[in-house]
């Protein structure tokens, strides 16, 4: 589902189009507006004041406890640790070591073409612009995913590759994303693919072992199907996450009680017409794509063409 979904006017369209071309140009930004500072405060517990004492702090504990060997010590990269648990360097230090276990232990998750990864296509999307309380809200609809074209491991790797890039962007680093799985059309085909590894990982991609802030996950459209996955996932989600996780079924008023309806789309009963497919978003990161970005991914492991 992308935007040619909607029906709209030429007008609306070159907005729209507007829109968008301006916000992949920002995806990849460094830059932090000085109205980040606000939200910093309300999200991340981020005081200008006290942050390099913190930074200052997670660097000493990372060096004397010697548990994880991060790639890169600079303040920038620390901070993605630290915003992600309100400025506590011990909380910091440990999501810092998940990150570090899953990346050595998932090493062949990293190891493709990033920017070939469109083929996933419709599984993932995201609604643009970001909401101020929910971040960036993502969709995950894995009863789109086409089992006989497109492998679990790549649907695996595009949300890799989405939280990777994701985690670049100081904007995303604050405001963090809200997750909303839609299992309309899930299948016992797509069941057979879930394996407790992959459970896993997608679950440490949710947030328990990435530096991206979530702040609740929401399960919409499921049948009877979700009894027969759920004990596979239940088992990796921490007991901290389960105050986050809300069930709704068909009951988008029930949605709407936590995201408010101006971010969803109008299939969940929103006004939000910015939708952006799995497909557009690699292609967009592709062509917007800088020296750091191509750095980093590579650092990483990813292959990229330039």
């Amino acid at each position: 589902m992308g935007l040619a979904t909607y029906s709209v006017t030429n007008p609306q369209r070159q907005k729209m189009s507007s829109f968008i071309e301006i916000a992949f140009q920002a995806e990849i930004s460094r830059f932090e507006d000085s109205e980040f500072e606000q939200y910093a405060k309300r999200h991340c517990n981020e005081d200008p004041d006290t942050r390099g004492k913190a930074i200052e702090e997670l660097r000493r504990m990372i060096r004397d406890r010697g548990e994880c060997h991060p790639r890169r010590m600079d303040d920038a990269y620390l901070l993605r640790f630290l915003r992600c648990r309100r400025f506590i360097p011990a909380l910091a230090h440990k999501l810092m070591v998940r990150y570090e276990d899953f990346q050595r232990q998932n090493a062949y998750l990293y190891d493709c073409e990033a920017f070939d990864l469109t083929r996933v296509k419709h599984v993932y999307a995201g609604v643009l612009p970001e909401s101020p309380d929910n971040g960036r809200i993502i969709l995950m609809r894995f009863g789109r995913w086409d089992t006989n074209a497109v492998g679990v491991v790549d649907v695996v790797r595009c949300a890799l590759l989405m939280d990777e890039i994701a985690v670049m962007q100081p904007k995303l680093q604050i405001l963090g994303v809200t997750i909303i799985v839609d299992l309309e059309g899930l299948s016992l085909r797509h069941v057979a693919q879930l394996t407790p590894t992959v459970a896993s990982q997608i679950v440490s991609l949710m947030g328990v072992s990435f530096p991206l802030p979530n702040h609740s996950l929401h399960i919409i459209r499921y049948n009877w199907i979700l009894h027969s996955i759920f004990y596979v996932f239940k088992q990796f989600i921490p007991q901290a996450a389960w105050n986050r996780l809300h069930f709704h079924g068909n009951d988008m008023s029930s949605l709407h009680k936590h995201i408010d309806p101006q971010y969803l789309p109008p299939e969940y009963g929103g006004s939000c017409r910015y939708v952006i497919s799995t497909e557009k978003w690699i292609s967009k990161i592709n062509e917007y794509k800088d020296d750091f970005v191509v750095k980093e991914l590579r650092e990483l492991g990813y292959t990229v063409r330039t």
